[in-house]
């Protein structure tokens, strides 16, 4: 990954070559923020520098994450009773060459592994240990990169945190995670906290229009939508039919939600829509939920009258926008979104996915007649 190649994030990128050139690079570091943000991106262009200074072959190696010197560890399931980055690095590698900007949730995606749990074992951070009590295999630095560090289960956690108080000689240690609040204080305590924030608009659509052929609209739209998140962007890009099947579905939840209270027949079609939601695979249902909050929002502001700020209006199958919003107030938005998140919530935490759309669908028709 080229420093050049990192959409935005120009004040942190010289922060990071400064501390080369200056040769005060911290031995343990955590780059915390989204992945769509550039955590990865950033590590990696960051080892890519340290590691070129000391070979000038070096750059090529980790462009491609074949450089023996640089390790990487993330999530990966219990396979026939092990759980180690390196029996499914080719897989993360073919993720990552393909989109550096990839989330957790794409990882699993990948793997066609959404019901079972990624974490981070003890057995990886022993793995990791035998390969760093070795020399470095060009003379100069190593590098470890965890990849959602706050993935370590408990006594992985208890295990690194020794590999970080006595690291060998000439190690670096780069820690992304999207959050701190499941990484041990004591962990933290011994990291250089690195702070991505969200990239900026500007930044953004210099980089959508760089890279895509978008019309001004459109990326307007996307923008908005991605709020900072080039993931996401890249995902809003790249939806193409997508988006009209969430348009399509969130009428249908709609209109058979206005229905339900004065024709109780029509909760079957709830259910009917709940059923076709949950086969599909969870990061899709999860994108399904963002769109549905977003969509309540933009309702929201249309109804109180900030139609500038309304970027985007549904207006397929004779749908009515303007009636609709009517419905969407702050005397209901509160409870629609707080069960949005609800759901994700349960998704995130393996529910199963017919009762929480099934829930959920059913609520919807109770909080929108509530508009008072």
């Amino acid at each position: 990954m080229n420093w050049e190649n990192i959409a935005g994030q120009e004040n942190l990128k010289k922060l990071l070559k400064d501390s080369i050139a200056e040769n005060r690079v911290s031995h343990a570091q955590l780059f915390v923020g989204k992945e769509g943000y550039g955590t990865l991106p950033l590590a990696l262009a960051y080892a890519k520098e340290i590691l070129n200074g000391e070979n000038e072959h070096a750059a090529s190696k980790v462009e491609h994450l074949n450089h023996l010197d640089l390790h990487i560890s993330f999530p990966v399931y219990t396979d026939n009773k092990n759980s180690l980055s390196k029996n499914k690095f080719e897989e993360f590698r073919e993720m990552i060459l393909a989109s550096p900007y990839a989330s957790y949730d794409d990882w699993t995606a990948f793997l066609d592994s959404e019901n079972k749990q990624l974490f981070i074992s003890a057995d990886e951070i022993d793995d990791q240990n035998q390969k760093f009590s070795l020399k470095s295999f060009e003379g100069g630095t190593k590098i470890l990169i965890v990849w959602r560090a706050d993935k370590m289960n408990i006594s992985a956690s208890n295990k690194f945190l020794k590999f970080l108080e006595e690291p060998p000689a000439k190690t670096l240690i780069l820690l992304t995670a999207e959050n701190t609040n499941d990484i041990l204080p004591t962990i933290l305590s011994r990291t250089q906290i690195v702070e991505v924030h969200r990239i900026n608009d500007e930044d953004l659509e210099k980089y959508i229009r760089t890279h895509f052929s978008v019309s001004e609209e459109k990326a307007k739209e996307i923008i908005h939508e991605a709020q900072g998140d080039l993931n996401e962007a890249v995902k809003l890009l790249n939806s193409g039919n997508k988006n009209d099947e969430f348009e399509k579905l969130f009428i249908q939840w709609v209109r058979d939600a206005f229905q339900v209270k004065k024709k109780p027949e029509f909760l079957k079609n709830i259910i009917f829509w709940a059923r076709e939601i949950s086969g599909w695979n969870r990061e899709k249902q999860k994108n399904f939920l963002n769109y549905c909050s977003e969509i309540f929002r933009l309702a929201l502001l249309q109804n109180y009258q900030s139609e500038s700020l309304v970027y985007k209006k549904i207006d397929a199958n004779g749908f009515n926008w303007t009636g609709f919003s009517k419905f969407i107030s702050g005397g209901n938005i509160e409870s629609i979104l707080e069960e949005i998140n609800t759901a994700d919530l349960h998704l995130t935490r393996n529910g199963n996915p017919k009762i929480i759309w099934t829930d959920l669908g059913i609520k919807l028709s109770r909080y929108i007649h509530k508009n008072t």
